[in-house]
C-alpha cells in the first residue's frame, strides 16, 4: 500500500499524482466511486463491464430466477413493497 498527501484546491478539487494514475491505469474521463466513513475518504476506480460480460451475468441471473420460480411480476411486487415501506 502506498500513500500520498494531496491538496484540495479552492474549487474542492484534488489532483491524483501521475505515478498513482499510471499504476492504477486511471485515464482522463475514467470514473471513481467515493466512499466515506467518519473522516476517511476512499476512491475506487469504476470499470464498466464489457457487453459480453454483462450479458453473461444477466443470463445467469435470469436462469437463477427461473430456477427458484420468480416471475417478472414478482419484481414489480417487490419494488412496490419497498416503496411502500419507504413512505411509512
Amino acid at each position: 500500500m502506498s500513500s500520498e498527501v494531496l491538496t484540495v484546491s479552492s474549487k474542492g478539487q484534488v489532483v491524483l499524482p501521475a505515478k498513482l494514475r499510471k499504476n492504477l491505469s486511471i485515464k482522463s474521463g475514467d470514473h471513481l466511486a467515493v466512499y466515506t466513513a467518519g473522516d476517511v475518504i476512499m476512491l475506487k476506480k469504476i470499470e464498466m463491464p464489457k457487453e459480453e460480460d454483462f450479458k453473461s451475468h444477466l443470463d445467469e441471473a435470469q436462469a437463477w430466477a427461473k430456477s427458484v420460480g420468480y416471475r417478472e411480476s414478482d419484481v414489480n411486487d417487490a419494488i412496490t413493497a419497498v416503496r411502500a415501506r419507504k413512505r411509512s
